[in-house]
């Protein structure tokens, strides 16, 4: 079985906005560039047949050129639109979601509808401000607000209002081709979202993990092996769904966690444990393919990686199986914080190094936690004056 490329997210735009702008980009299947362009209205896609990226760049600089020569009355320069929200949304669109993982495209491109929807196509970017910020946290608490018509909690809220906050900080550092900022400035720069006063944040208790780990096989052999490596390396589910067996080394007992995987882009190399090791062996007995292959390939498509959906339903049939009452916030993440809170007494370097975490207060804010035990051998062993 043949190595499996990597997806190619390049993408080049050649032309001006509203006038030829033509773009290239690679087929997600194939491989093969396609050329994109507008006419009449209509966005139009058709393949070049081809994997050279330099040509490709080539043949997009020809045909915006081309587009050029043949505008409306002979003018040599077509006048600019405005910038509307519909017209930055949709370039953020083309340029910079299709680089993100599939999960977080559809997650953005959900956001950017919402977002036209509640304010409109033709808006002006520079005109938005505290109002209109107000405003959305009113009407989503409300359900009056997003897709799906119900109130939603303030966590749902702060992560839709950072969707809108990352696209205008790109446009107001990305130039068009004339090289003119996008935006001048980000009308909403410094707003804050709403906050949430007793986030849900469980951890995964060693009583509450031995019962999982009890009926995991149960559940399949690919659900006990990220079991095993979410307890032992602390990781994100996210990060661990995504192993390659490259990323193993076991004469060293380290595994490499690759930037385009980790939720930070923080690309560290870890040492395992004998528990992780011997999860790893277990999933090598089901290996097919290059050395580049899954760790936890989808059971249908040995190609793709396990999905999200499908690791969350595991999770969740394996605490039935366990006789665990359901808890909100008892989930992959509480395999993490567990991690944390476990090794506690470890200096917050290490900590952060083991577990990929990019700042030390990320993990004394969300992830370790205290318990009565822990504070109690705390005082218990702080140094005393003898006699008095």
């Amino acid at each position: 079985m043949m190595a499996r490329t990597k997806r190619d997210r390049r993408s080049y735009s050649a032309g001006e906005w509203g006038r030829n702008r033509v773009r290239v980009f690679a087929d997600p299947k194939t491989g093969l560039y396609q050329i994109e362009w507008r006419e009449n209205g209509r966005r139009l896609t058709r393949s070049l047949k081809h994997r050279d990226w330099s040509r490709a760049k080539r043949q997009a600089d020809e045909a915006a050129a081309g587009l050029a020569m043949y505008e409306p009355n002979g003018r040599a320069e077509a006048e600019s639109a405005p910038l509307t929200l519909g017209r930055l949304f949709e370039i953020y669109g083309e340029e910079v979601v299709p680089t993100k993982q599939r999960r977080t495209q559809r997650q953005n491109r959900a956001t950017m509808r919402m977002f036209l929807d509640f304010l409109g196509r033709d808006r002006r970017p520079e005109t938005l401000s505290r109002r209109d910020w107000d405003r959305f946290i009113r009407e989503r608490r409300a359900g009056r607000a997003g897709p799906s018509g119900k109130p939603v909690s303030d966590s749902t809220i702060a992560f839709d209002l950072k969707i809108l906050i990352a696209i205008f900080n790109w446009a107001a550092k990305s130039r068009d081709e004339h090289g003119n900022l996008l935006i001048g400035f980000n009308p909403l720069k410094g707003l804050g979202g709403p906050k949430v006063k007793n986030p849900t944040r469980v951890v995964l208790s060693d009583e509450e993990y031995e019962a999982l780990l009890k009926v995991s096989r149960q559940v399949g052999w690919r659900f006990h092996v990220a079991l095993v490596l979410a307890h032992e390396t602390g990781h994100r589910i996210g990060a661990i769904r995504n192993l390659r067996w490259s990323d193993i080394q076991f004469e060293d007992r380290t595994i490499l966690w690759r930037a385009e995987h980790e939720k930070t882009g923080y690309e560290h190399r870890t040492p395992v444990t004998d528990e992780a090791i011997a999860a790893l062996d277990e999933a090598r007995r089901y290996a097919r393919g290059a050395e580049d292959a899954l760790v936890l390939p989808a059971p249908r498509d040995p190609s793709t990686c396990v999905s999200p959906s499908r690791v969350s339903t595991w999770w969740q049939t394996a605490e039935r199986r366990a006789g665990l009452e359901p808890k909100r916030g008892r989930g992959w993440h509480s395999l993490r914080r567990k991690f944390a809170s476990d090794l506690i007494g470890l200096p917050l370097k290490v900590l952060c190094d083991l577990g990929g975490w990019r700042e030390a207060r990320t993990v004394l804010r969300c992830y370790q936690h205290t318990d009565e035990v822990q504070l109690r051998t705390a005082l218990d062993s702080r140094p005393r004056k003898v006699g008095v």
